[in-house]
Formats: structure tokens, C-alpha cells, sequence
């Protein structure tokens, strides 16, 4: 009983202090996750473009490599101009924006006549003294930057990871002198490389038929912007649960600035959220299925720590996080029963001793 306390007690302590070693090293750290999930995706597209009929087993691998290389870069560089250009423009469109949301205000006030209810030369009056223009233009820049900077550590690290991969082989075969410790690090890799490989590819596809189907919805209805909002649409699906809801709510936002009536805004919220909820309860279902074999509740508060320890690249990693735990601790008889509770079914597949 004793014993039992003391175990849990280190197990405890174990997990604040990396904890708080994740919080503090996360400017180092994310760059390298984004990296892994850039390798990922490379190595699930050159699967892809071999299963192609017809010319696909044609293709040397070497080749396949090359060519999803490029294309996912060509698809992050465009993203990141594309995100970086729109922040500028929106931030030099603020004043107009400003001004529509002041009329608004000033329009409902007259309507349900409140006499008292600052006129528009007031509003402005105080309003843009309360916002420097120049500091927003800064801070916009200043995160443009970041970006950029991110983007191309990410490139780098995950060139080097593409670059060692065919020598990870070599590196396990020295890890032990045991062929079945060799056997079942191979066994746990495997598993790993399958599982969230599958789920990254899979779920970029979802996101970018999502994206496809928003920016068509928001081009039809109007809104400023619709190339951004229907990306971030898209990126923001990567987080369980919450990021579907965060993705609409910026372009229905704007709507309510930009049209400043009831039945367009509307209109637009019935038809973003219904491609949400088409994609998310028929599509994704269908695609995803069980592969990750996590408990919903667990991707709930995994969701919750992650995003709170990295922002918005926590919850966007959380999921893939959670994944390779369950994976790991089901191969230690002391943290099998911790991986049975987090999954999906309680099945975690045979103990491999």
C-alpha cells in the first residue's frame, strides 16, 4: 500500500515537472512537433501518389519523396503569403470596418430610441482615441514576421528528419543487443508512423474539402476576405470539438460589420454551420473511423491541457499527442491499464513482452 503511494506520488510529481518543462521550452519544442507533422504528411502523400492506378507504382520512390516535397511546400509557402498578405489588408481596412460598426451601433440606438445614445462624431471621437492604429500595424507586422520565421524553421527541421529517415533502421538495430527489445521498438514505431500518419493525411484532406466548401459558400454570400476565412476555416478543423465553431465565428463577424442586416448574416451562419456539421458527423466519420482509439472525454481534457500549456498549437497537437501516449503506454505492463482507460474501446492490442 505503501509502495503503491510512493509510485503514485513520483508519477505525479514526474508529470508537473514536465509539465512545466513543456511550457517554458514550447518556443522550442512546437517548432520541432510542426516539423514531425510536415514529415508525415510527405511521407503519407508519397504513399498516396503510389497507390495511384496506373502510373503511381511507376514512380521510383526517390521521385515520389521529391514531388510531395514540392508540392507541400509549395502548399505551406502559398498558405503563409496568403495569411501574412490578408492580415495587413485587414488591419488597413480596420478604419472602414470601424465606421460600419459605429453606424450600426448608432442605427439601433435610434431605432429602439435611446435618446441618450452618443452620436456618430462622438463615437468616433472616442473610439479611434482609444486605438492606435499605428501599434495594431505594428503588432500585425511584428506577427507577420513570426510567422515566416516559424515557417521556415518548420521547412528545415523537417527537411532533416526526411533527410535521416532511411537511417533510423540502422539506428534501432543498435539500440539492443536483444532481437525481440529491436522487434518490438520496430513494432511500436510502426504502429506510431501508421496510426498518426494516417490520421494527419486523412484529416488535411477533410480540412481542405471543408475549406473548398466554405470558401464557395462565403464567395456566394460576399464576404470580404473569403480566401482567408475559408483557410483558417480549414486550419481551425484541426482542433477537436471547439475549432469548428472558432473557424465560423471570424467570417460571421465580419458579415455582421460588413452587410449590417439580420437575414444575410443568418443566411451565411445556416450555411457555414451546416457544411460543418456535414463534413464533421458524414465525412469525417466516415474516413476516420476508430484509427486513433481515443476516448472522447480524453481528447476533451487533452484538448483542455494542451491548449493551455501551448495555445492554439496545443489544441492543434493534442489529439496526435494523446495518440502516441496511448500507443507507448500500452507497451509497459505499469502504464497498460492508463492506456486502456484513455481509449476509445479499451482495446489497445496485444501486450507485446
Amino acid at each position: 500500500m505503501r509502495g503503491g503511494f510512493i509510485n503514485l506520488a513520483q508519477g505525479v510529481l514526474l508529470a508537473v515537472l514536465v509539465g512545466h518543462v513543456l511550457v517554458i521550452a514550447r518556443g522550442v519544442i512546437l517548432p520541432i512537433d510542426a516539423s514531425l507533422i510536415v514529415a508525415y504528411v510527405v511521407l503519407g502523400l508519397t504513399e498516396l501518389i503510389g497507390r495511384l492506378p496506373g502510373i503511381g507504382g511507376a514512380i521510383p520512390e526517390p521521385l515520389r519523396h521529391g514531388l510531395s516535397i514540392v508540392v507541400i511546400g509549395a502548399v505551406l509557402f502559398g498558405l503563409v503569403s496568403m495569411i501574412v498578405g490578408n492580415i495587413g489588408r485587414i488591419v488597413a481596412a480596420a478604419p472602414q470596418y470601424q465606421d460600419r460598426f459605429l453606424a450600426i451601433v448608432q442605427a439601433g440606438a435610434d431605432r429602439i430610441g435611446v435618446e441618450t445614445a452618443p452620436t456618430g462624431a462622438t463615437q468616433r471621437a472616442d473610439v479611434v482615441g482609444r486605438i492606435n492604429l499605428q501599434r495594431l500595424l505594428g503588432a500585425a507586422f511584428a506577427s507577420a514576421s513570426a510567422i515566416v520565421a516559424t515557417f521556415s524553421i518548420v521547412l528545415v527541421y523537417a527537411a532533416f528528419l526526411l533527410v535521416e529517415r532511411n537511417a533510423l533502421a540502422r539506428k534501432i538495430e543498435r539500440l539492443s543487443d536483444d532481437p525481440a527489445k529491436v522487434a518490438r521498438i520496430r513494432l511500436v514505431i510502426k504502429d506510431v508512423n501508421a496510426r498518426i500518419g494516417t490520421y494527419l493525411v486523412t484529416k488535411t484532406l477533410i480540412n481542405v474539402l471543408l475549406g473548398s466548401v466554405s470558401y464557395v459558400i462565403l464567395r456566394v454570400a460576399g464576404v470580404e476576405f473569403a480566401p482567408f476565412w475559408a483557410i483558417l476555416i480549414g486550419l481551425f478543423n484541426y482542433i477537436p470539438y471547439v475549432g469548428s465553431f472558432i473557424g465560423v465565428f471570424f467570417p460571421v463577424a465580419l458579415s455582421v460589420v460588413q452587410f449590417g442586416a439580420v437575414g444575410p448574416v443568418l443566411a451565411l451562419t445556416v450555411a457555414l454551420g451546416a457544411a460543418q456539421m456535414a463534413v464533421g458527423n458524414l465525412v469525417e466519420p466516415w474516413l476516420m473511423s476508430s484509427s486513433l482509439n481515443l476516448s472522447p472525454f480524453v481528447i476533451l481534457v487533452s484538448l483542455v491541457v494542451w491548449s493551455a500549456m501551448w495555445g492554439v498549437a496545443g489544441a492543434v497537437l493534442s489529439v496526435p499527442i494523446m495518440a502516441i501516449l496511448v500507443i507507448v503506454l500500452s507497451e509497459f505492463a505499469g502504464t497498460r491499464p492508463v492506456a486502456i482507460l484513455w481509449s476509445r474501446d479499451g482495446d489497445v492490442g496485444p501486450a507485446r513482452a
